[in-house]
């Protein structure tokens, strides 16, 4: 049984977790949170344990919340964010993932995160600003492996068109259950017989990377490939792999693409 700590961060009120629009970054955090969870559902051999208030009304003590999660004795300690820069309006961007600043912290933080980052990078479509390290209360005082996600900028205007969209953070939060699904090997459970009907003849299996590596590489192929000139990548796929219905043939379909543009002579 694998037990995770799903902590959506802060609560509704929280002086200065919002966007110059006054939109809450608990509001952002908890609808990841609630993806997160109700994805990991979908696995077997999972226990969750959400350590901050599902109604948003308090904001629970950091201390509270590793205190919950240690006396649980939890695998992992999930915190679920979403960024600010200073407040106003801008063009930053990015997905950050943070994980302890100490020489002896748990390795396995890192390995989680970088199960993880990737996938909210990839889920989301904004920068990546990359896995850092800090001495956030959370990771500094949980005593299993943690990691601090940020899931893009509230005060972004890059960034907030898709924090407004419930498709990205229902493909964030996917992520980040997918994620540690992977790193924990977790069996997804069986459909009972008789609720899903048969695959139709002719229709592509739906594109589930297998491998970390093929993740970080179809990740730097959609980046790569939306920085070309515009109607390079079609934005079908890119709306397919936020809602999760890319397939093996957009796949081979967007690699035929990259080769076109020459992607791989320009990495030699």
């Amino acid at each position: 049984m694998v037990k995770i700590v799903i902590d959506a961060g802060h609560g509704f009120n929280t002086p200065g977790k919002r966007s110059p629009d006054d939109e809450r970054e608990w509001s952002f955090n908890n609808k990841v949170a609630n993806y997160t969870i109700a994805k990991l559902k979908t696995y077997k051999d999972v226990e969750i344990l959400r350590v901050d208030d599902p109604t948003g009304k308090s904001d629970v003590p950091l201390r509270t919340r590793t205190d919950l999660a240690n006396k649980w004795k939890a695998d992992v300690y999930a915190s679920i964010h979403h960024n600010a820069l200073a407040g106003e309006w801008g063009k930053h961007s990015g997905i950050e993932t943070y994980t302890m600043d100490n020489p002896t912290a748990n390795p396995k933080s890192i390995e989680i995160a970088g199960a993880v980052h990737p996938r909210v990078v990839l889920a989301m479509g904004i920068s990546d600003r990359g896995m850092k390290r800090a001495n956030f209360h959370v990771l500094r005082e949980s005593a299993m492996p943690a990691f601090l996600s940020e899931g893009g900028f509230m005060d972004s205007e890059v960034d907030i068109t898709k924090l407004r969209d419930k498709n990205y953070l229902k493909a964030q939060g996917e992520a980040i259950a997918e994620g540690l699904a992977v790193y924990f090997k977790l069996q997804l459970k069986a459909t009972p017989e008789g609720n899903s009907p048969p695959p139709k003849k002719g229709v592509s299996n739906l594109y589930k990377p297998s491998s970390q590596s093929i993740v970080n590489s179809t990740s730097a192929v959609f980046k790569r490939l939306e920085g070309k000139e515009e109607g390079t990548l079609s934005p079908t796929w890119r709306e397919k792999l936020v809602n999760g219905t890319l397939t093996d043939s957009d796949a081979i379909g967007i690699l035929y693409v990259a080769l076109d543009c020459g992607l791989l002579e320009e990495r030699k």
